[in-house]
């Protein structure tokens, strides 16, 4: 009964501290530099999150590798609920397929809550003549070996959204890599690349500017950003579903009441009227409360990477 005596005190220490949780700052790492669509999203969060927990909410940037150092910092890191990963669709489910993980993104992260999704859309550069998707899509098919499609870079979610777009509608293209969306953005409104399958977010100003075309979402529904602007189901290739969705992960092994409430917190934030404004504004449509639990955030991520692992492999990208 001695030998038991120190386990069973420390299983009450742990528990005592799951539920005190938290007695300190949290960390949010974001694996992009500052100043990026991630980071900001984070700082919105991170205010309302800091009401909800009692504690601050500290966002810290570990860049690199696509993000996947920024997220490995977090897998590492002690299950305790004070270190969290802040990502998306690129850095939680294309990385595994794209870079030798030193972690299992489904094994070695516990899912915190799901927060939103920004759809993408199909653009083209200003000269083409093709009025709607139905006619891009012919033009393309026309001049596919020919037409030239802007990325962010090798493994991007431009680059592996516009492999998507050329496998459904059968046509070989020619992908132009750039260091970023927005030198890419450039080229195309200079007539440089063809088109583009880029976040909403970021091209719908230019599409309302008149500097390019825009032609469909990627979406089921369409978007209070972009009210007028048609879905890929009804402008003619239904199911062509991409988004570049956000969630917060902690180390796996992190304590069920921790999770909890860093879950409510997550919650908190998203039923706050002036974070859904500013989320909005950015192009994130919030997913509806049933969608934001652990257990949502986590099936999602698995069916993605279920969905989009053996379309990322089969295309045989090579990073730098």
């Amino acid at each position: 009964m001695k030998k038991l005596l120190p386990w069973v005190l420390l299983s009450f220490v742990w528990a005592a501290q799951a539920q005190s949780f938290p007695t300190r700052a949290v960390t949010m790492v974001v694996p992009f530099a500052a100043g990026g669509p991630v980071d900001t999203v984070a700082r919105i969060l991170a205010e309302p999150m800091r009401k909800s927990l009692g504690q601050p909410v500290v966002v810290e940037s570990t860049t690199g590798a696509g993000g996947s150092i920024g997220v490995g910092r977090v897998a590492r890191a002690a299950p305790d609920g004070y270190t969290l990963s802040i990502g998306h669709w690129s850095t939680h489910v294309v990385n595994g397929a794209v870079y030798p993980l030193a972690y299992d993104l489904l094994k070695d992260l516990e899912p915190v809550g799901m927060i939103g999704g920004n759809p993408m859309i199909i653009v083209a550069k200003p000269g083409v003549e093709a009025a709607s998707l139905k006619e891009l899509v012919a033009w393309v098919r026309a001049n596919h070996e020919k037409v030239n499609v802007g990325t962010a870079g090798a493994g991007s979610s431009t680059h592996i959204a516009g492999i998507y777009f050329a496998n459904e509608i059968g046509a070989k293209l020619q992908f132009i890599p750039y260091k970023g969306t927005g030198p890419a953005m450039k080229d195309l409104m200079g007539g440089q690349i063809d088109m583009m399958v880029d976040q909403l977010s970021n091209s719908i100003p230019q599409v309302k500017a008149g500097r390019i075309r825009g032609y469909a979402i990627t979406a089921k529904e369409r978007s209070a950003a972009a009210p007028d602007m048609p879905t890929v189901d009804e402008a003619g290739l239904p199911g062509l579903h991409i988004a570049i969705w956000y969630g917060i992960w902690a180390p796996r092994g992190t304590p069920k009441e921790a999770v909890a409430k860093l879950n409510q917190a997550v919650r908190d934030a998203l039923a706050d009227p002036d974070t859904r404004k500013r989320l909005g504004d950015l192009g994130m449509e919030i997913v509806p409360p049933e969608r934001q639990s652990p257990e949502a955030l986590g099936a999602h991520q698995k069916a993605e990477i279920e969905k989009w692992w053996p379309i990322i492999k089969a295309a045989d990208i090579k990073l730098n």
